[in-house]
């Protein structure tokens, strides 16, 4: 049996202090209405997350366990929903700070409709997440809905365009519906589960600006328009219609 065909609901958060002890976790991110809770299901082999038909309903962060304190964590999504102003700070600090200085947090996932891959807010999250110098692994949801010839084509336009993030970022195709890319997955995932974490940015660490040179590398890709999300917290915001790329973007909205 797969490791991740044991995950059952174990808890859902609502602020850091409410996060369980762990040992190990992977967490998913994505565009509301991606197929992120789909595919978690797909991995799991049963609806254990919740696939709303309405997009970005979840404002807690559910935590699926794996066993020995090893979870699946499912983020909300981003880009729908609208969180009222009197939990605005209190909900942009929890993920901040969850993404930011959870040590037993091994790597994200995050899932893209492989018809509209890289929007402006995955990209955010990506720049936004990579100074952790934890690895990413993007999930091109909804494979099935195009041909072998157009999907294959789309993931290597992606695979080209995240290499410029870090050598740690990786890409596949991936159905739901059709099971394909399923033990793709398992085995990246499972690798981060069972690798010593050796990169981790400590609890109250600083958090620099996305693109900003740090000593490693990384560089801000040719795909990315406009300038960099602020410095030291993702911001949870609604994105405006219309937003010219030689304004300043806003971070990843829950």
């Amino acid at each position: 049996m797969s490791l991740f065909h044991k995950a059952a609901f174990f808890k859902s958060a609502a602020a850091f202090q409410d996060v369980p002890a762990s040992d190990g976790e992977i967490a998913f991110a994505g565009r509301s209405n991606a197929g992120k809770s789909s595919a978690i299901n797909a991995l799991a082999g049963s609806r254990i997350a919740f696939v709303s038909k309405t997009p970005g309903r979840t404002r807690l962060v559910n935590f699926y366990a794996l066993g020995a304190e090893r979870f699946l964590v499912d983020l909300p999504g981003y880009g729908y929903a609208k969180i009222p102003a009197a939990t605005d700070a209190p909900w942009k600090n929890f993920l901040g700070e969850y993404l930011r200085t959870r040590a037993s947090l091994r790597g994200l996932a995050v899932v893209m409709d492989v018809r509209h891959p890289l929007t402006e807010l995955d990209q955010m999250m990506l720049l936004w997440f990579c100074p952790t110098g934890k690895p990413v692994h993007v999930l091109l949801t909804k494979a099935d809905k195009l041909s072998r010839a157009a999907a294959q084509k789309i993931l290597r336009q992606v695979e080209g365009a995240i290499a410029a993030f870090a050598p740690n970022f990786s890409v596949q195709l991936f159905s739901s519906r059709k099971k394909s890319g399923l033990e793709e997955a398992q085995g990246v995932f499972r690798g981060w589960l069972e690798h010593t974490q050796t990169a981790t940015t400590l609890p109250g660490a600083e958090m620099k600006t996305p693109g900003h040179d740090q000593g490693s590398g990384n560089k801000n890709p040719r795909a990315i328009r406009g300038n960099q999300p602020g410095a030291n917290a993702l911001r949870f915001k609604a994105p405006r219609s219309g937003r010219r790329s030689g304004r300043r973007p806003k971070s990843p909205t829950v």
